[in-house]
């Protein structure tokens, strides 16, 4: 497991869309936020400009973004205040596929966080 040790963790958002793929990111930030490798923070009020959690968006700590498809909602929410993930990861590209009335699969899911994991330490984040 991949740990912080910086008293400022990089700050993670996800979607968290309907769909299978989408639950799966969001399922991932609360992960990383739970292990300590990030502290979640919440994109719906980014995207719903609530000050407080703008003023934490561009803080300048380092952010991940994580999206479950290539619409790339939590991207776009940053986006709009000119905030640029650090490094974003589109699920998709890691071979999750996007049903709607479904369910992630949990293994999946454990793969795909130790691919980003893997990521991290390279890039370290």
């Amino acid at each position: 497991m991949l740990k912080t040790e910086s008293p400022e963790k990089p700050l993670v958002y996800s979607c968290s869309g309907c769909s299978s793929a989408a639950q799966m990111a969001n399922y991932l930030a609360i992960k990383m936020d739970r292990e300590g490798i990030a502290e979640m923070s919440c994109i719906a009020g980014v995207g719903g400009n609530v000050k407080k959690l703008v003023r934490t968006a561009s803080s300048g700590r380092k952010i991940i973004a994580i999206d479950g498809c290539p619409l790339a909602c939590s991207k776009a929410c940053l986006g709009n205040h000119n905030i640029s993930p650090d490094v974003h990861f589109e699920l998709t590209k890691f071979g999750v596929g996007k049903k709607q009335h479904h369910d992630f699969d949990l293994e999946e899911a454990g793969r795909v966080l130790k691919e980003i994991e893997s990521h991290l330490m390279l890039q370290a984040l």
